[in-house]
């Protein structure tokens, strides 16, 4: 078991969703935390409108453009990886950049991006010890679990083990490796292509692509699953 090079210990502030446990989820509308939260919320759009900061129309548009982000974003990527080798050549040597040019998307943000590519000899997981960094830009809203204080304090320690909760068994010989997103950091895995899909269409091998398996704790499906 191995951590990278890249695992931060950080203290960062942004406006990232803090988790409950994971051991013990609460219903967002028995959870005092959960209510405090939306007040707040509520409370600095309000002040952001009267100051003439973001209208209201504004901020709308920007949820709105929010939740139209899903992991299919993610997975068109990986696709396009698997069977154009410049391209992946360029995503791992300039991740947004590359996705820009070739998806023709406009995705700006003060971020980096760090495409970690999975091979037969080594395995990449992706945490956020803190709170919830995520590459929310390429795969939407992250997973409860991800934000759990369960994950986040334990795939640093024993990866293996948490990830055979996922029902993902690394094999000893193959080099684990977790990362720790940043405030200015994401990283995004680049899963190995399953055996037997090699004939498969670029859209094809997109169904394969999971969300787990662009955050590490899964591998993605096979031919036979979709």
């Amino acid at each position: 078991m191995s951590k990278s090079n890249g695992h931060h210990h950080h203290d960062h502030d942004h406006d990232h969703d803090h988790a409950h446990p994971h051991s013990a989820p609460a219903p967002d509308d028995d959870d005092g935390y959960d209510r405090y939260e939306v007040l707040l919320q509520t409370a600095i759009r309000e002040l952001l409108d009267e100051k003439g900061i973001i209208t209201a129309d504004e901020l709308h548009r920007q949820i709105d453009y929010q939740d139209s982000l899903t992991p299919a974003i993610g997975g068109k990527i990986v696709a396009k990886a698997w069977v154009d080798p410049e391209f992946k050549k360029k995503l791992l040597a300039d991740p947004l950049k590359t996705i820009n040019e070739s998806f023709k998307l406009d995705i700006t943000t003060p971020l980096d991006l760090v495409v970690l590519e999975n091979t037969p000899s080594v395995h990449n997981v992706v945490v956020c010890t803190l709170c919830s960094c995520y590459p929310r830009m390429l795969l939407g809203i992250p997973p409860a679990w991800y934000k759990s204080i369960d994950y986040r304090s334990r795939v640093v320690v024993e990866p293996r083990k948490v990830l055979a909760e996922f029902g993902t068994h690394i094999p000893d010989d193959v080099e684990l490796r977790v990362s720790d997103s940043t405030a200015d950091l994401r990283f995004l895995v680049l899963p190995y292509q399953p055996a037997g899909t090699e004939s498969l269409s670029e859209a094809e091998l997109a169904e394969l692509v999971t969300r787990d398996s662009m955050i590490g704790t899964s591998l993605p499906l096979s031919a036979n699953q979709t």
